[in-house]
């Protein structure tokens, strides 16, 4: 065999008791598991002593924003310190493909606080296809960091078909959306992403989503919304996928599936009860979380729908006009807008963690509220200001979350982990350096909020069954030899909210395909990754 890794605390990703043996990995693939006393230790080319370590299967982020990062960061510690292996990416519905060069031109505006502008980035692709093509091919014929799978983006394919409109799609305009769908889909998309409080995404009814999930059940996908509120019609908006996507006879998986806002404290029981009920009348629910409280996205996608018809640069225009801005602050502060999940806005919730333009640095890690007051004026002046001068590309820690609704909903059988990791930024949320550990440590290991077993099958093998992934997700002989070495007693997130770039402890050992990309803690050169495409 190539590797032999001995000793190891397998914690095989089933949710099943741990055990001890012997891991014998050859060309990629784990060939046998010898469990302790069944026979001579298994010998190999190369050896880890897995003394005092747990084994598992590679970390599937099932809510990424590395579309670009994968592409210009062939290091990606971010996540391969993690023991992430597999990252959901194309998420919250927009991304970068598929396009055509208008359409991309908007969504590299629309989206500069997840990902940057792209400036960087060569984008020669346009289909979905190509897109993952382009990753396979990546830093210099390589390949990437960890492997991804891509969601088709149904705000980017409504972008596509009919722009920046809000308003019902025509029947031609539902059959183009269909066809983009189905291309991306055939061309190895896993299922299609929404993001229903962002645009031009958010436009579309019921009526025209459910098209679009038809075609994604088709092929064995699933649909993964960011649903229409978090906050005011949170029970709501969960209840509207869930019956849109059983009218469409559709999988779903709900992303980012929290609770939050004030007005939501406390009320976790009231959605898993939903859950439950769908999934007793035979629904196929999935969800996603991450462990922390606060939220984060752009500042741009705090503002009520009608003030971002036409796209950014309807937006900036909307936002230099004296008499429109007054009103979108209305919108915000008194009424409530759906970009602020119907909720009104209270800046002191509202920290930037990132700006565009490096000129505009002093804001980061400030609320709102707390910058306002340095310039001796109203919140909503230093947002307007903000939202004009970095182009919209401000992103945002929203201080909004519960933590009883945390811990009650990643207790849930159907729970998976994601990260929601936005890299871009001077202060990221810690999310996306710290998901993975911070499951294992903090709420395993200290609060036993899950069983270590069940927190690694919360992590590995119920989001590979999710995606339909036939050899990964789980330690068992003839699957990938996607692997994660940790020490149970120290894996920790290194990111704090003072320090979010902080790489995690207790993660000394990490292989994709059988490949170390991560060994006796430090990354190595290795480009393991590829795209993951949906299983025919």
């Amino acid at each position: 065999m190539d590797l032999v890794i001995r000793d190891a605390r397998v914690i095989d990703g089933t949710g099943g008791a741990s055990y001890r043996a012997d891991i014998g990995v050859h060309e990629g693939r784990i060939t046998e598991i010898r469990k302790e006393g069944e026979g001579p230790r298994l010998a190999g080319a190369k050896t880890v002593d897995a003394q005092g370590l747990a084994l598992a299967p590679g970390f599937i982020d099932m809510h990424a924003h590395s579309d670009l990062a994968l592409l210009r960061d062939p290091d990606h510690s971010a996540k391969a310190a993690q023991g992430v292996t597999l990252e959901v990416i194309g998420q919250d519905g927009l991304s970068y493909a598929p396009v055509d060069d208008r359409t991309l031109a908007q969504v590299r505006q629309a989206i500069t606080g997840w990902n940057g502008d792209g400036s960087d980035i060569d984008f020669d692709w346009r289909t979905v296809g190509e897109y993952l093509d382009r990753l396979d091919r990546s830093h210099g014929g390589q390949g990437i960091a960890v492997n991804a799978a891509y969601l088709v983006p149904q705000g980017t394919v409504r972008m596509y078909a009919l722009g920046w409109d809000d308003r019902p799609a025509t029947p031609a305009e539902v059959d183009r959306m269909k066809q983009l769908v189905a291309e991306g889909m055939e061309q190895g998309a896993v299922g299609m992403s929404s993001g229903l409080t962002y645009t031009p995404g958010m436009y579309a009814d019921d009526s025209e989503l459910t098209e679009l999930c038809k075609v994604v059940a088709q092929y064995n996908g699933y649909y993964c919304p960011h649903h229409r509120s978090y906050g005011a019609g949170a029970l709501q908006a969960y209840e509207e996928m869930v019956d849109l996507t059983r009218t469409a006879n559709c999988p779903l998986h709900l992303a980012h599936a929290t609770m939050n806002f004030g007005v939501n404290k406390g009320k976790a029981p009231d959605l898993l009860a939903l859950l439950d009920d769908a999934l007793a009348r035979g629904a196929d629910i999935t969800l996603d979380t991450y462990p922390y409280t606060p939220g984060c996205t752009t500042l741009v996608a705090m503002l009520p729908s009608w003030a971002s018809e036409g796209g950014p640069d309807a937006i900036l225009t909307r936002l230099q006009d004296d008499e429109t801005a007054e009103k979108i602050r209305h919108h915000m502060e008194v009424i409530g807008a759906d970009g602020c999940h119907g909720v009104p806005m209270e800046w002191d919730w509202i920290e930037i963690s990132g700006v565009s333009d490096p000129a505009l640095a002093s804001f980061v890690g400030k609320t709102v509220a707390e910058s306002a007051r340095q310039r001796g004026e109203e919140p909503w002046v230093t947002a307007r200001r903000l939202l004009i001068d970095d182009k919209l590309g401000s992103t945002i820690l929203q201080h909004v979350g519960h933590e009883e609704n945390v811990q009650a909903i990643m207790r849930h059988p159907v729970h998976t982990g994601g990260s929601d990791g936005i890299l871009q930024g001077l202060k990221p949320h810690p999310r996306a350096y710290g998901t993975f550990p911070q499951y294992l440590g903090r709420y395993a290991r200290d609060l036993g909020v899950l069983t270590l077993e069940e927190c690694v099958a919360h992590l590995t093998g119920r989001p590979a069954a999710r995606l339909r992934l036939p050899d990964r997700g789980i330690v068992r002989e003839g699957y990938r030899a996607d692997l994660v070495l940790f020490d149970p007693e120290t894996v920790a997130a290194g990111s704090t909210f003072d320090t979010p770039r902080t790489l995690p402890t207790g993660i000394p050992h990490v292989l994709i395909d059988g490949k170390f990309v991560m060994e006796d803690g430090r990354r190595t050169d290795v480009l393991a990754g590829r795209s993951v495409r949906r299983a025919r």
